[in-house]
């Protein structure tokens, strides 16, 4: 199957097409590098030639409100209507658990971003999924100030990135398959605790501290477990522990 990846140089769209590579699937990248601009729509009809799917693992450069909800509904419109002028069969999008109820933020442009792909004539299917174990690493990079990092209180259930990335290959080119699913990892934790194991094990910072954020306008929803899968979610391993253990093995 010929699958063109938007944001293939992203950190899942790098892992699913390395999956949909192994299973011998063709993969054509979409990404700025390649000559493709998603956003504006140059080249996009050209990369979408004889292709059959469309995976989107495209990120935003904003986590700003209006910027971000504007550049997912854009994005979503021009690959909608690039795809349906190319004859694609379907897209498979990935998307966050539990976005439904928040409004502002990186989580309210990913819900505009599904409502615009629903809207379009080319079917859909959406992996919503948790934060990736890797999330804790950026949190010490956006966090860290001086030798603490202050990190929001916040209930998850981390996921491995290559877990996700062979879920949404296996979405993509699956004759039948669910419009929407879920996926998480097998246990809930909280952010910060995760990521203090994550600075002890890089040896900074020092400190970790859970805190509550009141300017954050999903503060609230972060902390009472809104980002929390379903009942009927797939949670898959490997462990946070095992996933810490793999990228940062003891020093003997």
């Amino acid at each position: 199957m010929r699958v063109a990846v938007v944001g293939a140089s992203g950190r899942i769209g790098r892992e699913v097409t390395d999956v949909l590579r192994s299973h011998g699937h063709e993969v054509v990248v979409i990404s700025r590098s390649a000559g493709v601009d998603v956003h504006t729509g140059a080249g996009l009809a050209d990369a979408l030639a004889g292709v059959d799917v469309v995976v989107d693992a495209i990120n935003a450069a904003t986590t700003e409100t209006e910027g971000v909800t504007a550049f997912f509904r854009i994005v979503a419109r021009n690959i909608q209507r690039a795809s349906a002028a190319a004859g694609v069969q379907r897209i498979a999008l990935v998307s966050i658990i539990g976005i439904d109820r928040f409004t502002a933020g990186h989580y309210a442009g990913k819900l505009a971003q599904e409502h615009a792909y629903r809207e379009g004539p080319v079917p859909v299917r959406i992996l919503r999924a948790a934060q990736f174990h890797e999330f804790t690493e950026m949190m010490l990079d956006w966090t860290t100030r001086g030798d603490t990092a202050y990190v929001p209180k916040y209930r998850t259930q981390l996921v491995a990135a290559r877990t996700v990335a062979e879920q949404l290959a296996h979405l993509a080119v699956a004759e039948n398959a669910p419009e929407s699913v879920e996926i998480a990892g097998p246990e809930e934790l909280y952010l910060a605790a995760a990521t203090a194991e994550v600075a002890a094990r890089r040896g900074e910072p020092g400190r970790v501290e859970e805190i509550v954020d009141r300017d954050d306008p999903n503060h609230a929803l972060q902390a009472d477990g809104a980002l929390l899968p379903g009942p009927g979610a797939i949670l898959a391993g490997p462990t946070f522990q095992q996933w810490l253990t793999q990228k940062y093995p003891a020093l003997p």
